[in-house]
């Protein structure tokens, strides 16, 4: 697998990563938590293959979208006045938010009708989805065979998904954040509902 370092959001290695996405291949890309595989999320094909890597059933398990910013995520779900000031209060952060999907995601995202939406408090995830021009279809990458969090370097990332991604592309240290999102389930605006405690720091 080829391993691309560069210092915060350099446009030539984000080019280089946007152009990967357009052929409907895979990335590793640092986030604000830890390191996740991510493809152009309208993509379908892309989107298949990244559920297979990742043993995901569309029909049972949540698919995420890492967005530029509000405006970008606001084109593929549906955001109510209450849920847009609870995203604009945390964004960008460490949090998923759940929300109703719209019907601009390919068919594989509608299944379930719920999409989840990050923002990441990282400059190079939100400047590859603005890039892009659409949202990165994104999956942490597991920690199964790996021992903990504080082994998720780049290295071990790279030996682990050889094969599977095309490209590990590294920022600053190599090494991201010790933890996963929080998970804050948003269908119904008026009831938040934490669905998994992370780094993120929501209180209802």
């Amino acid at each position: 697998m080829k391993v691309v370092e560069c210092r915060g959001a350099d446009a030539r290695v984000v080019a280089e990563a946007v152009e990967i996405l357009k052929q409907g291949k895979i990335i590793i890309y640092p986030t604000d938590t830890v390191y996740a595989l991510g493809c152009d999320a309208l993509n379908a094909r892309a989107v298949e293959r990244l559920c297979r890597i990742k043993s995901l059933n569309p029909e049972k398990n949540l698919l995420s979208i890492v967005c530029s910013n509000i405006s970008q995520a606001a084109e593929y779900v549906r955001i109510d006045n209450r849920a847009f000031a609870i995203l604009k209060y945390n964004f960008p952060g460490a949090f998923t938010f759940i929300l109703p999907a719209a019907t601009k995601l390919p068919k594989v995202f509608r299944g379930r009708k719920s999409v989840g939406v990050r923002v990441p408090d990282n400059e190079f995830a939100r400047v590859l989805a603005e890039t892009l021009g659409n949202p990165v279809m994104t999956s942490s990458v597991s920690t199964d065979s790996l021992e903990a969090f504080e082994d998720l370097e780049a290295r071990c990332i790279a030996d682990e998904y050889d094969g599977f991604a095309d490209i590990l592309l590294t920022v600053d240290s190599g090494i991201t954040c010790h933890g996963l999102s929080t998970i804050v389930d948003l269908i119904d605006s008026s009831t938040p509902e934490i669905v998994r405690r992370g780094v993120g720091n929501f209180e209802i």
